[in-house]
């Protein structure tokens, strides 16, 4: 008898890089996956061929003149209902044909959906980092509440979560997150300054959309790992460590309390860990290509340099205090990486918007879902004005950390 699970999806972020990797992995797993509905942000025309191929009953776009288009294209025979905004979103999130998730929207917009598709008692399979740094005490309170699973879809967290059998979790000394160390990684700091959006945008290894990529490069990605990382996991910060391994070939690890360290490895494909967050408790057959132990060649490890890549330790900070500072943080760092991919913002300007922003808004240590609504938009509109103040762009040396009254807050459930 064949016990193998079937999955119905719903994919929320379709047309970016994670959506297009997971419907990768539906082409080779149709017996096992099929796509009831999707949501992009406006890509209309990427989204009309995934209609095309998948036939979901219900898709949806942030932009109403997108969705316009797509209707026309679609002809007034099509049977496929086509919703737009956040509400059209939520509706995905929530699509009563679905019985998993799978949210790979960009930023803090993913938030909302996610505890709506929790709400709507869905599997989560999660490659937003940022609902569970912006909200994570809310995000997992309302899984642990409804008996939602949320299985990680990044590589990192991927990894942690396959090298941890039932029951070991009380047995972890540390997890160890590693960083691919982004395209600038042995550049000298006086060479930051001048670095383009192009140049960021070329990833040693990974194929990503444009937003993570350049968090990768400032290694606040690796920071919104360390955040989530603690929410998943229930580890506390001063446990969770970050290892630059430039060929990303190991993707975390996890050190136990007698010194044992277990590390899961693979081709830097992102399809093995939607794959596998898709399938669990099972493994089906490989999506992507295999790992060649024999072609790899060396390993290596080294340290972060912190100071070069201060978005990091900002990171640590907003994780460590928690309240609202990770959602004060993290959306002043949207709008600095918009500005810097826009021009309008020099690199090594990207932590010191950060940084201005999170020390000149107020903490709050008790968060609540429309406080944290509140906080996402005044720091963007702080981050903004920061930007747009004279001599802004051209960047400069880091505040040091602040030292603002607040408890640390941000324990894990």
């Amino acid at each position: 008898m064949n016990t193998t699970v079937s999955r119905r999806l719903a994919i929320l972020g379709s047309t970016g890089s994670i959506g297009h990797s997971t419907l990768d992995v539906v082409r080779t797993h149709r017996d096992r996956l099929s796509v009831v509905g999707l949501a992009a942000h406006n890509n209309w025309r990427k989204l009309y061929k995934q209609i095309e191929e998948f036939r979901p009953a219900v898709v949806a776009l942030f932009s109403e003149e997108a969705a316009a288009r797509l209707r026309e294209a679609l002809g007034p025979t099509s049977t496929v209902a086509v919703r737009t905004g956040m509400a059209g979103v939520l509706e995905v999130a929530a699509l009563a044909e679905a019985d998993t998730v799978v949210s790979a929207l960009v930023g803090a917009v993913g938030l909302r959906p996610v505890l709506e598709a929790i709400a709507a008692r869905k599997k989560i399979c999660l490659a937003n980092k940022e609902p569970l740094v912006v909200a994570g005490s809310l995000v997992t309170g309302a899984a642990r509440e409804a008996g939602v699973p949320i299985l990680p879809v990044d590589s990192e967290h991927s990894a942690i979560f396959q090298c941890l059998d039932d029951g070991e979790a009380r047995f972890v000394d540390r997890l160890i997150i590693t960083a691919s160390g982004g395209p600038f990684r042995c550049h000298a700091p006086d060479r930051l300054s001048g670095v383009t959006p192009d140049e960021a945008l070329r990833h040693p290894n990974w194929e990503m959309g444009g937003k993570i990529t350049i968090d990768s490069a400032t290694l606040m990605n690796k920071g919104l790992e360390v955040i989530e990382a603690h929410w998943l996991f229930g580890v506390p910060f001063d446990r969770i460590s970050v290892v630059v391994h430039p060929q990303s070939i190991i993707h975390s690890m996890i050190e136990f309390r007698d010194g044992s360290i277990l590390a899961q490895m693979g081709s830097p494909d992102m399809r093995l860990p939607i794959q596998y967050a898709l399938s669990h408790p099972e493994r089906w057959a490989a999506s992507g290509k295999r790992t060649d132990l024999l072609a790899l060649g060396s390993l290596t490890f080294e340290a972060p340099r912190r100071e070069a890549f201060p978005c990091l330790e900002l990171a640590y900070e907003a994780g460590r205090r928690g309240g609202n500072l990770p959602c004060l943080m993290n959306a002043a760092n949207e709008v600095a990486v918009e500005a810097f991919l826009n021009r309008r913002l020099g690199f090594t300007a990207i932590p010191r918007v950060i940084r201005e922003t999170m020390d000149s808004l107020p903490f709050t240590s008790t968060v609540t879902l429309a406080g944290l609504l509140e906080d996402d938009a005044r720091a963007r509109r702080r981050a903004a004005e920061i930007i747009a103040a004279p001599g802004a762009a051209a960047g400069g040396p880091v505040p040091e950390t602040s030292t603002r009254a607040g408890p640390e807050g941000g324990q894990a459930a």
